[in-house]
């Protein structure tokens, strides 16, 4: 699931994400702003494992990538959203299996802006690493 505002810089990266990743037997979700919106299609998948990918303010350097715990994402900034992710995840956890919450550090996210290189080339390893089922690898926060 690809969160996010493309129209906010480095902010759509976990829309990027979302559209360019392909790999037979997974679903894709391009949720945009708004994740929570899509529970009652992940209710009716009940997917083993579920995918957040999302621009994370973690203090890190741009394009760094970190699963974040649910419980750090009190200290961890996202993009708006209409419910705190925490919020979300709590509740499909009733029907997912494992949740992982992927943030990628920002460099930008003006409105207008393009995604930047630093954070389009994490984006780009994310899709490698995702595509061969290999997340696991990715430190955590």
């Amino acid at each position: 699931m690809g969160i996010g505002n493309e129209l906010r810089g480095d902010d759509a990266i976990g829309i990027y994400v979302a559209k360019n990743f392909k790999k037979k037997g997974w679903h894709v979700i391009q949720a945009g702003q708004v994740p929570e919106d899509f529970t009652s299609e992940i209710k009716k998948l009940r997917p083993e494992l579920l995918v957040l990918v999302d621009a994370a303010l973690m203090g890190l350097e741009p394009g760094e990538i970190r699963i974040v715990p649910v419980e750090k994402i009190p200290t961890v900034a996202f993009s708006t959203h209409g419910m705190p992710l925490s919020f979300f995840i709590h509740y499909v956890e009733d029907f997912v299996e494992k949740v992982v919450l992927i943030g990628i550090q920002p460099e930008q996210m003006e409105f207008g802006m393009k995604i930047s290189p630093r954070v389009m080339k994490s984006a780009q390893w994310l899709l490698s690493i995702l595509s061969e089922e290999r997340w696991e690898e990715i430190n955590t926060l």
